[in-house]
């Protein structure tokens, strides 16, 4: 989930109550002024969250390390909108999402990330890698296998941080972005530092599975099953899934590599486990924290605990192209699914900038 420059949230330190107005007919939802002369974007429809179930299409295609399983919805020949899932979910985030994007022209894939659904690793040698630049290389990757130059990426939690890195890194990939959270790059260095113990409380997840104890809990089903779906309820407070809406996703955390790349990354993170030398390179780049220049809409959800104050100020200046920001209130962490018609409608919205 997302990194620490959320902390301060968390920490109670310097928080406002943010001042959130309606904008395009989306209830909660505030941003900065419409730049100028942008060609107006068609008005997403409303659909209540859970009116879709399923993907009509899965599909499989081997793509660099990985057999990736994903999600396609809409015309083979449209513009290409990818839309990245993070941790304890999958594809079912945007199950809602997909078909809004789909009726409006857009070829929509909504691939598992590694370790998730039915994406499997080609070997069995290869290292259950899951720092952050390898699995940013994966959505290139899948790009490349599906011949697809340039898309627009929107993600949440792991899904912005590998968007806003093929953003900072490879933008002539990328037509736009959507990012839930904002800027959400690692910086493993600055990770080890300590931080106040109220936003050490909200990420105690990631100092369990810095255990042997919290790797186990991963392994087991039973244990794993039961601690995701406790932290759904306590990052999104507000979001009423029933049993069947989280045992759609949960399907997803059978992967024989999910435990292995779930540990990986959380221990990766904070400078517990080492990652590849082949990524270094890039880990470099990345960790100089730079700036990304496609146009982008960031959103932040009002009820995520990880939602820093000041209604995007604290990385405003990561974006340096055309820009805008919204808050959803009453909203929490699972964005894309709590509130799939205000997602959809940045999507629409940031491929007119």
């Amino acid at each position: 989930m997302i990194n620490r420059r959320t902390f301060n949230k968390a920490a109670g330190l310097g928080a406002a109550a943010l001042a959130l107005t309606g904008i395009e007919g989306i209830p909660g939802a505030s941003a900065a002024p419409r730049p100028a002369g942008r060609t107006p974007a068609p008005t997403v429809p409303a659909v209540t969250p859970g009116t879709h179930t399923s993907f009509a299409r899965l599909k499989h295609v081997k793509a660099g390390l990985l057999d990736v399983g994903y999600a396609e919805a809409g015309p083979a020949h449209g513009p290409v909108v990818l839309c990245l899932h993070g941790w304890p979910y999958d594809i079912h985030s945007y199950v809602d999402v997909a078909p809004l994007l789909a009726a409006q022209g857009y070829r929509v894939i909504v691939p598992y990330l590694r370790g998730h659904g039915t994406t499997r690793f080609l070997s069995p040698r290869t290292f259950r890698n899951a720092q952050q630049s390898a699995v940013a290389l994966d959505i290139i990757a899948l790009m490349d296998a599906l011949r697809i130059e340039k898309a627009l990426l929107a993600g949440f939690d792991w899904g912005s941080r590998t968007a806003d890195i093929i953003a900072a890194l490879w933008p002539e990939r990328v037509k736009a972005l959507v990012s839930v959270g904002g800027y959400i790059i690692t910086n493993v260095e600055a990770q080890r530092k300590p931080q106040p113990p109220a936003a050490e409380h909200t990420w105690w997840y990631q100092w369990y599975f810095a255990t042997e104890r919290g790797r186990l809990a991963m392994q087991d089903r039973k244990d794993r099953h039961d601690l995701c779906r406790f932290v759904w309820s306590t990052v999104s407070p507000t979001w009423h899934f029933d049993d069947a809406t989280f045992e759609r996703t949960a399907a997803a955390f059978d992967n024989p590599d999910y435990a292995a790349i779930v540990i990986h990354n959380y221990r990766w993170r904070i400078g517990a486990a080492d990652g590849e030398r082949r990524y270094d390179r890039y880990e470099s780049r990345l960790a100089a924290r730079p700036v990304i220049e496609v146009p982008t809409i960031t959103l932040d959800a009002e009820r995520d605990p990880f939602t820093p104050p000041g209604n995007g100020a604290a990385y405003r200046d990561r974006f340096t192209g055309r820009y805008e920001h919204r808050t959803l209130s009453g909203i929490g962490h699972n964005l894309p699914q709590e509130a799939p018609t205000a997602f959809a409608q940045a999507v629409v919205d940031v491929d007119r900038f």
